[in-house]
């Protein structure tokens, strides 16, 4: 069998290891910067920027009005769909997306009667985005989704999580499993490192802006076939995720759509494309989606009592895979860790979708989200 050799990012997580807007009194308004972004200051002292209104209208297929919870003075940002009376259904993105990766899941969940919530992690998508990366930390992230969920009052939530959703979702659900009626999981992972331990290399002088070449060219727009079976078909020893934190944080040409492209199954239209670049129209928006690889540094320790809470977990749990994803959360291996893990999977039709990449909802939104509804209807 012919062996392809691409250059696989996501390597590192071996899974065996209310509406409110924010108020003028919690901020000020510093000097405006020399390429005319307006820094806001929260009364706790965090320098953030609010993405402008403008980059978000005439969205491909995103009609949604978003909606604000106010969190230590910085808007958490979130689309809603359905009735607000129905079964909510949670659904996290992971990095550098934001929930309009839910855009074709969201009108099948709420046309089945579900109440939809997409929120978007802090720095991502609609929310704030404090522009010093000190301010986003792996415990921050997991923090403000409890805060979140508890600020919504929401209750019996089916979530559904994807990539870096996983490892802040997971956690929350894990520490909190009386707050799910149901757990889905499609391309993500919940690892235990060891505690106080740098997994990767830090890496240095991170707000150094360096001319590092893209390594998301070499994928033609339609991928091929990485799998036969569940044996990868591709060599992935060239670019470690040490190489991808270096690149995310630093690279003057990293942003969201060449990330989106390269990890999914099938083209992606420019103007989608545009659509995942628009909260983030210049670098001093990046700052979140800059920092969030290097955050697999601050995993260790902080995950044994969610895999607890998760192993004694026996409400309905599912795993939807994306097949084609060639990194460590694509494998068998990975998928197999919850079925295994998790008592409340046994039973169920857990997938691997052969024509999905990573990036699963882009490719395979409208069957994901079928899938999702049918397995709701079952318990």
């Amino acid at each position: 069998m012919k062996r392809f050799k691409f250059i696989p990012i996501f390597l590192f997580l071996v899974t065996a290891l209310v509406t409110v807007s924010c108020q003028d009194e919690d901020m000020d308004i510093s000097p405006v910067e020399e390429n005319g972004v307006e820094i806001l200051i929260t009364a706790g002292g965090i320098e953030f920027v609010r993405t402008p209104e403008a980059q978000f209208e005439n969205l491909p297929d995103w009609p949604y009005d978003y909606k604000y919870l106010e969190i230590d003075g910085l808007r958490q940002a979130y689309a809603e769909a359905g009735p607000a009376d129905g079964e909510v259904v949670l659904l996290l993105h992971g990095q550098p997306s934001w929930s309009y990766l839910y855009r074709k899941m969201i009108p099948v969940l709420a046309d089945a009667g579900y109440r939809v919530i997409a929120m978007d992690h802090l720095g991502m998508g609609r929310s704030d985005k404090p522009i010093d990366i000190t301010d986003y930390t792996y415990l921050g992230h997991t923090d403000r989704l409890e805060r979140f969920i508890t600020g919504l009052g929401i209750q019996n939530i089916h979530l559904f999580v994807q990539d870096w959703g996983s490892l802040i979702g997971l956690k929350v659900a894990g520490e909190n499993t009386d707050w799910f009626a149901s757990i889905a999981v499609g391309n993500g992972g919940l690892p235990i490192l060891p505690s106080d331990a740098t997994i990767f290399p830090i890496v240095e002088n991170p707000n150094e802006v360096v001319d590092i070449p893209s390594v998301f060219t070499i994928m033609p727009a339609q991928q091929p076939s990485f799998y036969d079976g569940c044996d990868l078909l591709i060599e992935s020893d060239v670019f470690s995720f040490g190489n991808w934190m270096e690149y995310a944080m630093k690279s003057a040409s990293f942003h969201t759509a060449e990330v989106i492209e390269f990890h999914t199954y099938f083209a992606v239209p420019e103007q989608v494309l545009a659509a995942y670049d628009a909260p983030y129209p210049e670098r001093v928006y990046m700052a979140g989606i800059r920092k969030l690889p290097s955050l697999i540094n601050e995993v260790g320790g902080n995950t044994e009592a969610a895999t607890q809470g998760l192993s004694q977990f026996e409400k309905p749990f599912i795993t939807i895979w994306g097949g084609n994803d060639f990194g460590n959360l694509g494998s068998c291996e990975s998928q197999q860790y919850f079925i295994d893990l998790v008592p409340g999977a046994q039973g169920y039709d857990h997938v691997r979708l052969p024509e999905a990449g990573h990036f699963l909802q882009d490719d395979q939104g409208v069957e994901i989200a079928t899938r999702l509804v049918k397995f709701f209807n079952s318990f």
